[in-house]
């Protein structure tokens, strides 16, 4: 099993470490020091751009998925409401039938929005590997991984912000300087986490979906992230805390922007979007404007007119000339 997850990380650690080299090569090129902890700390948040700017096909459909989800809450309160109490195979079974044709009926499904996490984390846990490893490259018991040999990992090793290397982690410290760089990424990792589900939570959901069990989920995973980010963070690689925080900051700015832009229909958001858009006398999406209707002829549902007097009705020719 091991061999196997080795066999398959094998080309994701070559891949992140010819981005990172090459990013180093950039760095060291405009006047940049070889051996400076921030040059190889840029070239990891250069890894996470070239990552994240990849991803962005794989969001867009994340976003269309969670909106999706969103909207059939309501459908799938129906279903869950319907076989409430109802234990027996049979139900269950019927019940899981009807929610998935409802999912595959929406195009959508509670897995789509994990595309994006699921294809990052083999590059995390290639990026933790290499900066893991770095030690035993630059002293020769292993193998270089692509470009990084012995020398550039003696260079990549000893590299320091703050005076905290970027290969230590917390648990293995010999100072108070990575302990200290260690807590405050952490910090920012859970705060940049919090705002991101929060954001999406308070501004992008409608009404109907904010009481629903999915709402509810995301509302406990708003604050079970931060306590696994503390007890998981202790353990990996300042490198790989600068990575996760990174990518981070750029999921809470792409999120920012889609609902600012794109916000999902009967949000907070979506209110907020059509008031900017009224304000710059720009159209609204679904609004009339006033006088339209009545300018169309068109008729309200009780067979009256938008002004509110009945519909005068046609007369035949023979008719008006008896008159």
């Amino acid at each position: 099993m091991g061999d196997l997850f080795n066999s398959i990380l094998a080309p994701i650690e070559w891949l992140v470490a010819w981005i990172m080299y090459g990013f180093h090569e950039l760095f060291t090129g405009i006047g940049m020091p070889a051996d400076s902890g921030w040059t190889w700390t840029l070239s990891i948040i250069g890894l996470v751009l070239v990552m994240r700017a990849a991803m962005i096909p794989l969001f867009v459909r994340q976003i269309r998925a969670s909106r999706k989800m969103q909207l059939i809450q309501p459908e799938l309160q129906k279903i869950q409401k319907k076989y409430k109490g109802k234990t027996d195979p049979e139900s269950r079974q019927a019940m899981t039938q009807e929610t998935m044709e409802l999912y595959k009926k929406e195009g959508t499904n509670p897995f789509s929005s994990c595309l994006p996490i699921l294809v990052q984390s083999p590059f995390f846990f290639g990026l933790f590997r290499v900066l893991r490893g770095l030690e035993d490259i630059a002293s020769g018991g292993t193998d270089p991984i692509g470009p990084i040999t012995a020398a550039v990992a003696r260079q990549a090793e000893s590299a320091q912000i703050f005076g905290a290397q970027l290969s230590d982690t917390f648990l293995g410290a010999d100072g108070t300087a990575t302990q200290i760089v260690t807590i405050v990424l952490i910090v920012l990792m859970s705060a940049t986490t919090f705002t991101t589900q929060r954001q999406l939570m308070t501004k992008n959901m409608p009404q109907s979906a904010l009481d629903s069990p999915f709402a509810k989920q995301q509302k406990m995973l708003l604050y079970i992230f931060p306590v696994v980010f503390a007890v998981s963070g202790v353990n990996f690689p300042i490198g790989v805390l600068v990575y996760w925080f990174t990518t981070n900051v750029w999921s809470m700015v792409q999120q920012f922007y889609v609902i600012r832009r794109m916000p999902a229909p009967g949000s907070a958001a979506e209110r907020a979007y059509h008031e900017r858009l009224a304000r710059k006398g720009k159209p609204v999406p679904g609004a009339v404007a006033a006088g339209d209707g009545a300018a169309a002829g068109e008729e309200s549902p009780g067979g009256s007119t938008p002004t509110g007097g009945q519909r005068s009705q046609p007369k035949s020719k023979k008719r008006s000339k008896r008159k």
